[in-house]
């Protein structure tokens, strides 16, 4: 197998925010604004982001607010809110975007290949058939046809109706 190499994003998984000092779950968690740190909801226990670096439009993440590096650190009622979230999300990425497939994970630890590795998070990035095309092959470059802000507004009110405003 070939390696990709993303020289970009290692500024991303080495950054915390420039802002606060820490990590951009605990930064978005403190968010005043959802949008300045593309929060689309925000539960008790948890929040569901958007990731500034998708693989595919729709990629959102859900972190806890609460620091912790692993789920055997979590509290059981951050668990469970954040599985209760996960067909909700599903639901709300196909109604939007009408996936394919979806991958759903996380990346526990920084040999496991976390790009913050002290927050634990859930990816859930929509998958389409030939969602690899010749850009990803040849060029080496994923193609993103939809930006971050357009994302935000498409999936923010499709969550806050199925979850409730906050």
């Amino acid at each position: 197998m070939r390696p990709l190499f993303t020289p970009w994003r290692k500024k991303y998984l080495e950054r915390v925010d420039e802002e606060t000092q820490t990590c951009i779950f605990c930064a978005a968690a403190q968010a005043a604004d959802p949008r300045e740190r593309w929060v689309l909801f925000r539960g008790r226990w948890n929040l569901i982001m958007l990731n500034l670096y998708p693989y595919s439009n729709g990629h959102m993440m859900i972190a806890p607010l609460t620091h912790w590096a692993s789920p055997t650190e979590a509290s059981p009622e951050a668990l469970t809110e954040m599985a209760l979230w996960i067909p909700v999300v599903l639901e709300v990425l196909h109604e939007a975007y009408r996936p394919h497939g979806f991958n759903l994970g996380m990346n526990l630890g920084r040999c496991a290949g976390a790009g913050f590795a002290d927050h634990y998070h859930l990816h859930v990035l929509p998958r389409w058939e030939g969602d690899t095309n010749f850009m990803a092959t040849v060029a080496g470059t994923r193609l993103i046809p939809e930006d971050i802000p357009t994302t935000f507004d498409r999936l923010r009110p499709l969550l806050e109706a199925r979850l409730g405003r906050r």
